[in-house]
């Protein structure tokens, strides 16, 4: 199923600049590509957390068809995200053909899967299930703590039948994706000292360390693999651009005291800055890092 569906046209459904639709074409495209590896019937009913402005949603909802159905939950706020706020982008997809398929929660994920009946403790564990899969879409980078995942991952056993994960793997096949693997780290590493943060890099981690946080809740790894990312996908210029800001220096400046902690985030920056010297286009020709993709059961 998920072969036959075109990008382009999912892309249309979503809130989109015309002048600039190759930015959603590309980011649809991918989502197509992480699905290929999940495989997801026609008519499942599938749980996304961290579904943002719906860039991966609409993918499902079209996967699962018409019989099918998508949950989509974010805890952001409506009035969160840019170009589009998430209000007006899930609003836009719900005026759509898919929104027949798709539910839209504002409600962090662990108050929403503890909202939900517990299955009867009598019936097989796998007929009573809410959810076919589980989704977590380059999203695990938000979460405020390994902690916070590990407890996500334990409550989803009780509620969904698979967990599929996908999420940047810090590896960089293609030398000029090094920037960005370089980006992210930094950006973490400044994350770090922040009570809150509405970044979009809060915390990273790599495949080893989802997996091991999965295993630990009770998931069993099904499959795993990496995928490189094609050229058309901006999310590695995005961040190198961000991490090499002034914006950013001025704001490690201000909220690092530490001088060693500032160091090392500094040094960071500039290893990102060096590392463009060896990309064609420098930062125009920054690729996005490998991306992991898993199923666990």
């Amino acid at each position: 199923m998920s072969t036959q569906l075109d990008a382009a046209s999912i892309a249309r459904l979503s809130l989109h600049d015309p002048i600039h639709f190759s930015i959603q074409h590309s980011q649809t495209l991918h989502r197509l590509v992480l699905l290929q590896h999940w495989t997801i019937p026609t008519g499942s009913k599938v749980l996304e957390l961290g579904c943002g402005q719906g860039d991966c949603t609409t993918v499902l909802a079209s996967a699962v068809g018409e019989q099918g159905m998508v949950v989509a939950v974010d805890p952001a706020e409506l009035d969160y995200g840019a170009p589009y706020t998430l209000g007006e982008a899930q609003g836009h997809i719900s005026q759509g053909p898919l929104g027949r398929q798709i539910t839209w929660v504002q409600q962090h994920p662990l108050d929403y899967l503890s909202s939900l009946p517990s299955p009867p403790s009598t019936s097989p564990a796998s007929e009573t299930k809410a959810f076919d899969a589980t989704v977590l879409a380059h999203c695990l980078w938000y979460f405020a703590s390994p902690s916070l995942i590990l407890s996500t991952f334990h409550a989803l056993r009780q509620h969904s039948k698979r967990l599929l994960l996908a999420e940047w793997s810090l590896v960089a096949t293609h030398p000029s994706a090094q920037p960005h693997v370089l980006a992210a780290l930094t950006q973490a590493a400044l994350e770090c000292g922040k009570p809150e943060s509405v970044s979009n890099i809060r915390m990273v981690l790599g495949p080893k360390r989802l997996t091991e946080l999965a295993l630990a809740a009770g998931w069993r790894l099904e499959s795993d693999t990496l995928v490189q990312c094609g050229e058309g996908l901006g999310d590695g210029r995005w961040e190198v651009s961000a991490c090499l800001s002034s914006s950013f220096e001025r704001e490690v400046e201000d909220q690092v005291s530490d001088e060693r902690e500032r160091a090392v985030i500094l040094a960071s920056r500039d290893a990102c800055e060096a590392s463009l010297e060896g990309v064609e286009g420098g930062r125009k020709g920054v690729r996005a890092m490998d991306v992991w993709v898993a199923n666990f059961v």
